[in-house]
C-alpha cells in the first residue's frame, strides 16, 4: 500500500497560480502511475492529470491543458501539479492517487486507482 499526502492548496484569485505536492511513502514502484483528480461540491470526482513514474508518460484533462503541468521528483517520491491561470471553475478538493501500471486500464478513471490522499482544498475567487 502507498501512503499519499497532498499539500499546497489554498485561496487564490482568478488568474493566479498554485503548486500542489503529493508525497508518497510505503510501497512505491517505478512502474506506478500517479494521478490528480478533483471534486467540486455536488459533482463527481474528475480526472485532472496523470504521470507514469517509469517512462514519464503524461496526460491531461482537456479543461486544464495548457494551464496545468504535472511533474515528478523520483528522489523525493513526490509528484507536483503546477496550476497557472486558475479559474473559479477550478475550485475543488484536489486528490492525489496512485496505482501500478497495468495493461488495458484507463488511468483517467478514478476507479483505476487503489491509493488516495486526503485531499487539499483549492479555492479560486473571481
Amino acid at each position: 500500500q502507498v501512503q499519499l499526502v497532498e499539500s499546497g492548496g489554498g485561496l487564490v484569485q482568478a488568474g493566479g497560480s498554485l503548486r500542489l505536492s503529493c508525497a508518497a511513502s510505503g510501497r512505491t514502484f517505478s512502474s506506478s502511475v500517479m494521478g490528480w483528480f478533483r471534486q467540486a461540491p455536488g459533482k463527481e470526482r474528475e480526472f485532472v492529470a496523470r504521470i507514469s513514474l517509469g517512462n514519464g508518460y503524461i496526460s491531461y484533462a482537456d479543461s486544464v491543458k495548457g494551464r496545468f503541468t504535472i511533474s515528478r521528483d523520483g528522489a523525493k517520491n513526490t509528484v507536483y501539479l503546477q496550476m497557472n491561470a486558475l479559474k473559479p471553475e477550478d475550485t475543488a478538493i484536489y486528490y492525489c492517487a496512485a496505482t501500478r501500471l497495468k495493461p488495458m486500464v484507463n488511468f483517467q478513471i478514478a476507479n483505476s486507482y487503489e491509493d488516495w490522499g486526503q485531499g487539499t482544498q483549492v479555492t479560486v475567487s473571481s
